[in-house]
């Protein structure tokens, strides 16, 4: 196992990552921070922190659940609107690790199941590589080049990302 980052690189990624948010969005008061259920919504909380320290705006930041719109897996039911929207918004998906592009593309399904967004923009704390999708992420902390056999994790409590072989 080899440590990418640590505690305080996850922290310094974070706040610059918030600050390319503010640079790209002038309007901070349309956009809204959707964590990809379940390693995505720390980060999301971490950048709704940020962006409220650097520029005093109280960003939404919610969880969202892409399990329903995954390609891989045959659900039936899809959650019901959790009472909030991106009508208008520009969102920003955020996530742990991008890798195959899919579970991005399941969230993009989901957001729109909450209103029809403005914009769709991606934050990632790691791009491994390997995308079976056309997706490019607007945000990214580390870039990792990564064989198909080795396994990036980012640790819950944003204490660490690790590369693994499996």
């Amino acid at each position: 196992m080899k440590t990418l980052m640590t505690r305080a690189d996850i922290e310094r990624t974070l706040r610059r990552m918030a600050h390319e948010i503010i640079e790209r969005n002038p309007d901070l008061d349309n956009i809204v921070l959707l964590g990809i259920k379940n390693k995505g919504v720390p980060i999301a909380s971490a950048l709704g922190a940020n962006l409220k320290r650097f520029s005093d705006h109280d960003i939404p930041v919610h969880e969202l659940d892409i399990l329903a719109y995954r390609d891989d897996i045959r659900q039936a039911e899809r959650p019901n609107n959790e009472g909030w929207s991106v009508s208008d918004k520009t969102v920003i998906l955020v996530d742990d690790v991008l890798y195959t592009g899919r579970s991005a593309r399941a969230a993009m399904d989901a957001a729109s199941d909450h209103g029809r967004p403005r914009g769709i923009q991606l934050a990632i704390l790691v791009d491994r590589g390997h995308r079976e999708l056309p997706i490019r992420p607007d945000y990214v902390g580390l870039n990792v080049p990564t064989s198909k056999q080795e396994r990036v994790v980012v640790d819950k409590a944003l204490e660490s990302v690790t590369i693994t072989l499996i």
